[in-house]
């Protein structure tokens, strides 16, 4: 099948994938762009899963301050190599998770992250309140485990809803970036700082 140069040009702007990665999309896809979109998103976040575990020790330090002044965000975003670093991709995204942590304040960058005991101090409010609910006891640690699946997502950046797209996590922010740019990328830290917080 012959495709379109013109679509292939219209995937390329919507994706950021190459030529012939385009060029192939669009014939496995019939030539409908939208499935090609559709089949790249899947085929890079499959190769993204892949660079996951490689390291990543290069990257940058981004801050945002709010436009009141009153919030201020530091992180350190880290990537594969300083090529990547300096394109304006990485520093897009970089500044998109700086803008996020300013909006929500998360505590955590991952449920990894969160301590043990404050884990465990978590799920037995859960647990007291679902007993106060007058929940079945045989349930209440399934209800705590559910509330602590919350907790995650309001304390742990990378679990959070994404502020501009809130079907998107962060998590998923970044894998579509790995996927795009083509190296890992991780969220090494970060700080919030607030006045009279």
């Amino acid at each position: 099948m012959s495709v379109d140069m013109e679509a292939v040009k219209e995937l390329r702007a919507r994706t950021g994938a190459g030529v012939l990665d385009c060029r192939k999309a669009l014939a496995e896809c019939g030539g409908d762009l939208e499935k090609a979109v559709d089949y790249l998103r899947e085929k890079g976040l499959a190769k993204a899963a892949k660079k996951v575990g490689r390291t990543a020790a290069e990257g940058l330090v981004f801050s945002y301050i709010h436009t009141n002044g009153k919030i201020g965000v530091l992180l350190e975003l880290n990537c594969e190599t300083d090529f990547v670093a300096r394109t304006d991709e990485f520093k897009k995204l970089g500044h998109e998770i700086a803008m996020h942590i300013a909006a929500t304040n998360p505590q955590y960058i991952s449920p990894e992250d969160v301590p043990a005991e404050d884990l465990e101090r978590e799920k037995e409010i859960y647990r007291k309140q679902a007993m106060e609910e007058g929940k079945p006891a045989h349930i209440v640690d399934k209800i705590a485990e559910g509330r602590v699946n919350k907790f995650y997502e309001e304390s742990c950046l990378l679990e959070q809803p994404y502020v501009r797209d809130p079907d998107k996590k962060i998590k998923d922010l970044v894998m579509e970036n790995i996927a795009k740019i083509g190296e890992n990328i991780v969220v090494r830290r970060f700080t919030r700082y607030a006045i009279s917080e």
